[in-house]
């Protein structure tokens, strides 16, 4: 807004004489000059006062554009805060909802798998003593197969992990690394396949009897077992996927998942690439300080206000 004054001046015409009332004649010789220094302090004091006068107006509009200015800004800050509100109750319920649809497709496929595992055990050993003798040599490979390659299932992974997802199929592990969209990532496409050898070698063994039989499926029973425990400490306990109970409180796992977090966090070029040994790794490699850190965060942290 612009504000403008405009002072109209008009000339009178002077006439000269002799006034009775002025007293006498001056002695000063009379310029023509005498003449207009009135008009010039007149036209001075006038400037003055329009400045005087410019310079009030001017600073009272400015006051009212502040005001107006200050009054927008506490309005679009509202409206930002208001949305930002909405933006993470939002993005909490589709955590929320993330959660409980992948805590059910976890549920829903251990006791899946474990209901059939515990019958397939049952049944397999019940048909191998039907005729009175007990195969021991037989049972025996069983479970030490079956404990063999969940153990052996650990360094496999940690090999696969190095080689392979983090070289030629990092386009589809690089899902893991990245914030979820969804409740999903292509990354649990590794799951599948690692399921898909457990299931033959269980089949097998389950349909046949005999030593070699009852050795693949002691070792189809041990990729499910150390399937089953990735996902509930991986999925669950470190990334927190789904809730874990009275996981979360066993103190190796809690290292386990302090590991793993410094692997995402890449401060050891990757280390560690297994999990259940993944705090012996990070020793070995000179982390054991920053591994009591990680653990020290995350227990603040589970502790913390919810």
């Amino acid at each position: 807004m612009a504000v403008e004054i405009s002072v109209a001046t008009t000339s009178r015409s002077l006439r000269l004489g002799r006034n009775p009332f002025l007293g006498p004649k001056p002695t000063s010789p009379f310029t023509p000059t005498s003449l207009f220094i009135p008009s010039i302090r007149r036209h001075e004091n006038i400037f003055r006062c329009r400045k005087k006068t410019r310079l009030t107006v001017c600073f009272v509009v400015e006051e009212e554009k502040l005001s107006t200015a200050v009054v927008e800004n506490r309005s679009e800050e509202t409206v930002a805060s208001q949305i930002s509100a909405a933006r993470v109750a939002e993005k909490l319920a589709r955590k929320r909802s993330e959660r409980l649809t992948y805590l059910v497709a976890a549920v829903m496929s251990s006791f899946g798998i474990t209901s059939m595992a515990v019958m397939a055990v049952y049944y397999r050993f019940s048909w191998q003593m039907e005729g009175g003798e007990v195969p021991l040599s037989e049972m025996f490979g069983t479970f030490a197969l079956s404990v063999g390659a969940a153990v052996g299932m650990e360094f496999w992974a940690r090999w696969a992990h190095k080689a392979l997802w983090h070289a030629s199929l990092w386009h589809m592990h690089e899902s893991h690394h990245k914030p979820r969209e969804g409740p999903f990532e292509l990354n649990d496409v590794f799951a599948i396949t690692n399921a898909v050898p457990a299931i033959a070698l269980l089949s097998y063994g389950f349909f046949h009897k005999g030593l070699v039989p009852g050795l693949c499926f002691g070792a189809g029973l041990g990729i499910t077992v150390f399937g089953m425990a990735y996902m509930f400490v991986h999925d669950g306990l470190v990334h927190r996927r789904f809730p874990v109970g009275p996981i979360a409180n066993v103190p190796y796992f809690r290292r386990v998942a302090a590991a793993h977090q410094l692997h995402h966090s890449d401060k050891f070029n990757g280390v560690p690439y297994g999990l259940f040994l993944g705090p012996k790794e990070v020793e070995e490699v000179g982390g054991k300080d920053e591994l009591e850190k990680e653990i020290n965060r995350r227990a603040r942290l589970s502790n913390g206000p919810r």
